[in-house]
Order: structure tokens, then C-alpha cells, then sequence
């Protein structure tokens, strides 16, 4: 799936030249396609070679500027700004998409980025009945993707002014996380997350809403679902969850989180709250991993929370491996985080 579109101007969001023609229209549909592409949830960007404070005044008087996040407006190459707009968002070249009405600008991009697709301006129309910008499932996290990136860009700003250590700025974030038992309304939430997450998810496995629900109503399994708000808002769900339990040992099938909250520790604080949980019921605790081209971080966070690779026989008791590696831990009790405040369930015991 594409998750963000990246736009030329001249030619291609706008009939004519800015700087040539003076007054440039929206080329027709094209503000539809753009509220449509947002409302899936899929970004708009901009990368276009033009004077910035024009070109920026121009979208903002056809009311659209509000769409674009970390638009990239100068003189630069666009393969640049393209790849400037991805690390910035943390999104990977292959789910960024540029549209371009020059034949050479297209192919700069494809040169540098080759994972990068591109389409041509006469496209645009087209984009909505692609299948790589149709999601599968809407989500209210969808719908509101854009404002949450740019809270979390007002949020960045005010971390690089923050005189003091990082987690003194955290602190007065007022983070607070929520771990929930999902419920079926909340299915089409936690599929997304197993399909948009690569860098910290721990196997790379989509489950789909149909075996996420019959999952839900196995006593053997939890699917969780973790959403964190802070002084900026909401930031939606951002972690799951999905968890196998026999009396012996518990089983961590699946444990993926947003990048958007890297930086807050939420991996490491659910790792935490599960090996607290498994203390708790006594009982051993294993994860399954996977290794892909993209999650080594999900590794090294496991490998920091105490997880290793020594044979247990508490195994057994899970079944098949699935062709996974499973990382073991004898469980101890973790303290509660100082820098966010958790509201979490108790998970009793599995029954024998």
C-alpha cells in the first residue's frame, strides 16, 4: 500500500506555471482525490521546484494547503526531497508514490529511488481506483492520520526548544497508555497495524479481522490493543498485541507498534508490563520472531528486555514453532514506568 502520495505542482496539482503564469487553477478533481486519498488515511506531500513562499501562499488560497505535510518547495532535486519526506515520516521508499507531468523528473526519482513509484500527471484522476491506494479497511485512525502526524510534528518542535534532558521533556508530555482486550469494533484497528507496521513488528505476519476475531473468543489467546494520548492528543492505536497462554508458558505470537512511538519507549514499556503480567501468573514468557529487511529494532528491543535464544522446556507447551525463532525469559517483576502513565488489565493465569 501507498501511505503517501508526494505531488509536483506545475502542471500536475495545478494547471500552468506558477512563476510564468502568475494565477494557476486546480486541475479538475483534483481536490476531491486529495480530500479522498486523506480520508484513507494515505499522506499528501509536495515536491516541487518553485519559489517556496509563493508557491506555499498559492495552496493555501486554493484551499488545500492544509493537506501537505512536509512539503518540500525549492530548487533542489526531487528525488532528494522525496527521500527527505520519507525519513522524515519513517515510512519506507517502497510506500512512497510521486506524480509528475515531466518525463526526466519521473526518472531522476526512479533512478535514485527505485522503489519509489511514480505516475504520470494524466494519472491523477486514476489514483483513487488503484488498488495500492485502496485500503482494505477505513479506520477512524485513518481518517485521522494526517492531524496526528502533524501533532506529532508541533510535538518534535517543541522537544528541539525543551532546555533539558529527554526524559524530563517526556515526562511533561503526560503520556498516557492504554492496553485493552480488543473488541470487534476495534478488529479493523488492529489488522491495520499488522499490515502498515514493518519496523517493530516481531514476526512481519498480517492476521487478518476474520482470524483476529475467532481469537478473540479463544480462552487459549488475548488480542490487546495498546492507544496512547498526551498533552498534544491522541496518537490512536499504536500497538497489539496477540498473546497464546497454557498454565506453563505464555506465548508472544505477535507484538507490533506504530514508529510513531519509538521515540516515547512504548515497545519496551509493554515488553515490561507483559513480563510483569507472566511474573505475576508464573509463568515463562516466549516471543516469537521473525527476522525482515526492516525489523531488526523489534531484535535488539527484545534482546534488552532479557530475551534469549537458550532451549526451554516450557516450549512444548506451545505447540509448533511455526518455522519461528522463539526467544525465551524466566520472568521478574518490573517496576512501573516514570516517564508515562499505564491503565492495563490483569491477566490471570491460563487454566490447565
Amino acid at each position: 500500500m501507498v501511505k503517501c502520495l508526494v505531488w509536483d505542482l506545475d502542471n500536475t496539482l495545478w494547471k500552468g506555471t506558477l512563476l510564468e503564469d502568475g494565477e494557476v487553477s486546480l486541475r479538475p478533481g483534483l481536490r476531491e482525490t486529495i480530500v479522498e486519498l486523506d480520508s484513507r488515511g494515505i499522506l499528501n506531500s509536495v515536491a516541487s521546484k518553485n519559489d517556496h513562499d509563493h508557491a506555499w501562499a498559492r495552496l493555501e488560497q486554493l484551499g488545500i494547503a492544509e493537506y501537505f505535510v512536509l512539503p518540500r518547495i525549492g530548487w533542489g532535486p526531487k528525488s532528494e526531497s522525496v527521500r527527505r519526506i520519507a525519513e522524515d515520516l519513517n515510512f519506507a521508499p517502497s510506500t512512497m508514490a510521486f506524480i509528475d507531468d515531466q518525463p526526466f523528473e519521473r526518472a531522476e526519482v526512479r533512478h535514485v529511488l527505485p522503489d519509489v513509484r511514480t505516475y504520470t500527471a494524466e494519472k491523477a484522476e486514476e489514483l483513487l481506483t488503484r488498488p495500492e491506494f485502496t485500503p482494505a479497511t477505513v479506520t477512524v485512525d485513518s481518517r485521522r492520520r494526517r492531524s496526528m502526524y502533524q501533532a506529532s510534528f508541533r510535538r518534535d518542535a517543541e522537544r528541539v526548544e525543551f532546555a533539558g534532558p529527554d526524559t524530563d521533556f517526556l515526562r511533561s508530555l503526560d503520556i498516557r497508555m492504554r492496553i485493552a482486550r480488543a473488541t470487534a469494533e476495534e478488529l479493523s484497528r488492529v489488522e491495520e497495524l499488522t499490515l502498515r507496521t514493518s519496523q517493530m513488528n516481531a514476526t512481519g505476519v498480517h492476521y487478518s479481522e476474520a482470524d483476529l476475531l475467532a481469537l478473540i473468543d479463544d480462552p487459549g489467546h488475548e488480542v490487546l490493543v495498546t492507544t496512547i494520548t498526551d498533552r498534544f492528543g491522541p496518537y490512536g492505536a499504536v500497538g497489539v498485541i496477540l498473546l497464546q497462554r497454557s498454565p506453563e508458558a505464555w506465548r508472544i505470537k505477535l507484538l507490533a507498534t506504530s514508529c510513531r512511538v519509538v521515540s516515547l519507549g512504548a515497545g519496551t514499556a509493554l515488553l515490561r508490563w507483559l513480563t510483569d503480567q507472566a511474573h505475576r501468573a508464573g509463568v515463562h514468557l516466549t516471543a516469537d520472531f521473525r527476522a525482515t529487511e526492516r525489523n531488526r529494532m523489534m531484535e535488539v528491543a527484545y534482546r534488552f528486555a532479557g530475551f534469549s535464544d537458550e532451549p526451554c522446556p516450557c516450549g512444548a507447551a506451545l505447540g509448533s514453532t511455526d518455522g519461528v525463532s522463539r526467544l525465551h525469559l524466566v520472568p521478574t517483576a518490573q517496576p512501573a514506568s516514570d516517564v508515562l502513565r499505564l491503565e492495563a488489565p490483569e491477566l490471570a493465569p491460563a487454566r490447565g
